[in-house]
């Protein structure tokens, strides 16, 4: 499983400012998150690429979950700032992830000649990191809007 997961972890990490803008730009028109339209291309592209060159950290970590609450409570913090409610900058991660596998889909590199059994695995550690960071941020969001 290893080599698949390096695959779409290195894909990831060095193709992060292409994703990452493809990100920004289904962001800024979806009617789900009008609120970043009024965030320029380069924060949004910025910010993604954050994510997309830290999944390698997160992901090898001995306490994932640790680095995970890091990562998103800082976003979660980053987007209370920018003034987007919850459930937009909950669908923007939705979106990340989805432009993950679209890009690694589209591209195939680490699919190729490996098995189904270690594909799924690896993308349902990754759909978790996500869903993790999910909860992190909904719940950052109450704590902040309570103070």
């Amino acid at each position: 499983m290893k080599s698949l997961v390096n695959k779409l972890i290195d894909t990831t990490r060095y193709n992060s400012e292409e994703i990452s803008k493809q990100w920004s730009k289904a962001i800024a028109t979806n009617p789900r998150t009008p609120s970043y339209r009024s965030i320029p291309e380069k924060k949004l592209v910025a910010q993604a690429v954050d994510f997309y060159k830290n999944l390698r950290a997160i992901y090898y970590s001995e306490k994932p979950y640790e680095e995970v609450i890091n990562f998103f409570t800082r976003y979660a913090d980053e987007r209370h700032r920018d003034g987007i409610p919850l459930h937009e900058s909950i669908y923007a991660l939705i979106m990340m992830r989805r432009h993950l596998w679209l890009y690694a889909d589209f591209r195939k590199p680490f699919l190729t000649g490996l098995d189904k059994e270690h594909a799924v695995e690896a993308i349902n550690r990754t759909i978790r990191i996500f869903d993790h960071g999910i909860y992190i941020v909904s719940k950052r969001y109450s704590e902040l809007s309570t103070s």
